[in-house]
């Protein structure tokens, strides 16, 4: 089987090849045959229901420096050109992301979109988590600062982040009486309009932060990320640091109790965040981690997206 692969991603040219997910999924693709073109979301157009972007092919090597070798720039037709479209730019999830799941509504599923872009659009990270009772730690959802601040007197130390952000950005922990939550609120408030979340601290975060990488609901394997030290932020992004770690059985329940849900929604590749015995994520935009769990001596989550994609494909 051949497939015509496009990918929607950052530009391809700035990404770290040791570490990028999307980078081991594409050399799969690549090394499995199929062909791959990459756009970046702001080349998307969609005009009387058609939908187009504008791109190149490329030929991938694992070369730092020199990872990427581009063909003619032109124009697809998602739908009548593309077996396969990867979803896999960055948060944060704004209106542009938004609009690019609207986009892509109209080629998935004729052409497989990874993942499920409705879905995509109706889950976002940090909220989607909650329709899974008992699964998080106490978790409030608000603007309210009253109620923020009624939360912080009955949880004690909490943790405060932007409900749509990514990558750890704007994750900062406050401890019972810190003065300082006036004004990050403030300062949130002067950023945009979304709601923040409040999240009772859970000490063992210092053990690490473990992704688990599931595909179709099945986990193929977990990294621990490790906050530098005096630093609340596992995120690799933020200098957390990476290391191997076993799933334990409170991991698996977690993911057994997602697992339907998941299927269910098409979502085919999803990174969880795990703290101790609670789930705090269910990240579905673009997870990473695969590399490191490859490197550890996990699974290869990339061989395993592609075995999917390709059994999916065949009508399976």
């Amino acid at each position: 089987m051949s497939l015509k692969v496009a990918v929607q991603m950052d530009p391809v040219e700035g990404i770290n090849i040791e570490t990028d997910s999307t980078f081991m999924m594409m050399m799969e693709a690549q090394a499995r045959g199929h062909s791959v073109f990459v756009y970046t979301p702001d080349k998307l157009s969609m005009e009387e229901g058609r939908v187009t972007a504008r791109g190149r092919p490329v030929t991938l090597k694992a070369v730092k420096g020199d990872h990427v070798t581009f063909g003619e720039s032109r124009t697809i037709d998602l739908a009548g050109e593309t077996d396969v479209v990867l979803m896999r730019q960055d948060p944060p999830f704004d209106m542009a992301y938004i609009t690019a799941t609207h986009f892509l509504d109209k080629v998935h599923p004729t052409t497989l979109v990874v993942n499920n872009p409705t879905e995509v659009r109706n889950a976002p990270e940090k909220l989607f988590v909650t329709d899974f009772p008992g699964v998080q730690p106490p978790t409030l959802i608000t603007s309210d600062v009253e109620a923020i601040y009624d939360f912080r007197d009955r949880h004690g130390d909490m943790v405060l982040k932007p409900l749509h952000g990514g990558g750890g950005s704007g994750v900062v922990r406050l401890k019972a009486d810190d003065p300082n939550l006036d004004a990050l609120l403030e300062l949130h408030a002067l950023i945009g309009r979304d709601q923040v979340i409040a999240q009772k601290f859970i000490p063992a975060v210092s053990k690490g932060d473990k992704r688990i990488l599931l595909v179709d609901g099945e986990p193929v394997g977990a990294i621990n990320r490790i906050p530098a030290e005096g630093q609340v932020r596992s995120n690799l992004a933020r200098g957390g640091r990476a290391a191997a770690v076993e799933l334990t059985a409170r991991d698996l329940e977690l993911c057994a109790i997602i697992a339907p849900e998941l299927k269910r929604r098409g979502l085919l590749f999803v990174g969880i965040d795990v703290i101790g015995d609670y789930l705090t994520e269910i990240n579905v935009t673009s997870p990473t981690g695969a590399q490191q769990l490859k490197r550890f001596g996990g699974a290869d989550a990339a061989a395993a997206l592609f075995d999917r994609i390709e059994a999916i494909r065949r009508g399976e």
